[in-house]
């Protein structure tokens, strides 16, 4: 059995290659700073974008794709950064600025998201394993 490494912040959990788990790339694939999309597969079949975004320090993070303040799939092109030591992505559209480990808010910037939408992202948990990010959208 291979070892996992979270990429996130808690513990691992024991399978990655189960429902709910993606094998989306391999680790070397994610440019620093930068974000990526990707289409995951949840245990209940439905698909759905994720944005990936692989730190300076090699943790990787992923959130919800979907910009819920501009209702586009757009949060993987956003700009990373931090605030107050904390990993965040400021959205490409409005400039709304997310937490990357918990998907929390901190700046609006003025707007409300969509109708129906929440103004925090969904995240979701990633491992790395034998130099493949796997995410789980259970």
């Amino acid at each position: 059995m291979t070892a996992l490494t979270p990429a996130t912040s808690g513990p691992a959990p024991a399978v990655v290659d189960g429902p709910g788990w993606t094998a989306v790339c391999p680790l070397d694939a994610l440019a620093p700073e930068r974000g990526a999309a990707a289409l995951v597969t949840g245990s209940d079949g439905e698909e759905l974008q994720v944005a990936l975004f692989r730190l300076l320090d090699g943790t990787v993070c992923a959130v919800q794709q979907l910009d819920p303040f501009s209702g586009a799939n757009v949060m993987s092109r956003g700009i990373v950064g931090t605030r107050g030591g904390t990993p965040t992505v400021a959205a490409p559209v409005y400039k709304q600025v997310f937490e990357l480990h918990t998907g929390r808010c901190l700046d609006a910037a003025g707007k409300e998201p969509r109708a129906g939408l929440a103004g925090d992202l969904a995240s979701f948990p990633v491992v790395v394993s034998g130099g493949v990010v796997h995410v789980g959208i259970g």
